[in-house]
């Protein structure tokens, strides 16, 4: 692709996806059920070596270029003081990131993953959702275009993560547009806000939704009116490893609620993904229940930037490594019971 003209296009994209693979999800299954170790004794690493092979198109994958993608963007909404933190971090945030002085690029760099950090026009913040849509047409295009473009044929895994001050506020009026429920449902504390920060972020996001009433019945709408850049952006990255059947792990609340658009505009836009964990942002269980995604680790995390899908890495080359690496019972000599 050169370029989406029209959401139009990017959602024919969507449409059009490929599936997983099924004779490699079947032979995946048939070598699980002969390894070594009782039926079923590795749990949920068992499904996700069979998930992943389908979507890799192999029976025996491993994961040798892990990708992480953090997108960087600035809302006008904070101007409304939803954050405990000015605007100006986001900026500095992406600074410390190409310096490699995050916590997502030590995880990133202890599961051997490639790291492309992408800042989203941070000195033009999108327009207060309470306002007018966040993004015209044309920019939005261009984040999900960004995104599109910055995933890497060569990945055999994604995991997008994001930084920009006030996104959990723009995360929760997208949330709240796509399944309803009071802006208190789906609020939380962030940076840290306190009880004043958080009746201010429901008011906001309240304000938000009456606003855009009218168009809350398309998901991408949604995501162009209430989100940001890198909502937007994430969302084109996820799109494009569908189509290279990338397989993803999603994180937390921020990244879960744009792709939460990809899956209401398109069902099964997200069979390509698993959730690498639970935040503690109270609106992530929720989506992630709507979505239908089990989250592999529950932690306690609400740092964004990818950090909890990136920690989940490891999950999945585990699993992976058991499945591929183990032997079966005829290759070992071991009888079966």
């Amino acid at each position: 692709m050169t370029g989406f003209a029209t959401v139009a296009e990017f959602r024919k994209e969507l449409e059009s996806a490929p599936h997983s693979v099924e004779n490699a999800r079947v032979s995946a299954q048939e070598r699980n059920a002969a390894l070594t170790k009782p039926p079923g004794a590795l749990g949920r690493l068992e499904d996700l070596a069979i998930w992943y092979a389908g979507w890799r198109g192999d029976a025996r994958p491993r994961i040798t270029h892990p990708q992480v993608v953090v997108f960087a963007g600035n809302h006008g909404v904070a101007a409304r003081g939803v954050s405990a933190f000015p605007a100006e971090v986001t900026a500095q945030m992406v600074a410390n990131f190409r310096a490699g002085g995050a916590a997502i690029n030590q995880l990133a760099e202890n599961f051997s993953a490639r790291m492309d950090v992408f800042a989203l026009e941070l000195d033009r913040p999108t327009a207060d959702f309470t306002q007018g849509p966040a993004l015209g047409d044309v920019e939005f295009l261009q984040a999900i275009q960004t995104g599109w473009d910055s995933v890497r044929p060569e990945s055999d895994v994604l995991v997008t993560g994001e930084m920009g001050i006030a996104n959990t506020t723009s995360a929760a009026a997208v949330a709240c547009g796509l399944f309803g429920g009071a802006p208190e449902d789906w609020v939380g504390r962030g940076t840290g806000v306190s009880e004043a920060g958080l009746a201010l972020k429901a008011q906001v996001v309240r304000e938000g939704i009456a606003f855009h009433s009218n168009a809350l019945g398309d998901p991408l709408e949604v995501l162009r009116r209430l989100g940001g850049r890198e909502l937007a952006a994430m969302a084109g990255a996820m799109a494009r490893a569908r189509m290279l059947r990338i397989p993803v792990i999603l994180d937390g609340f921020i990244c879960c609620a744009a792709a939460a658009c990809l899956e209401r505009a398109v069902p099964g836009a997200l069979d390509h993904a698993v959730a690498g964990h639970e935040s503690i942002e109270p609106g992530h269980p929720s989506i992630l229940k709507a979505l239908g995604k089990e989250p592999l680790l529950r932690l306690g995390m609400r740092l964004g930037e990818g950090s909890g899908a990136a920690l989940a890495i490891g999950i999945l080359q585990g699993a992976l490594a058991c499945h591929s690496g183990m032997a079966t019972f005829a290759e070992a000599g071991v009888s079966e019971g």
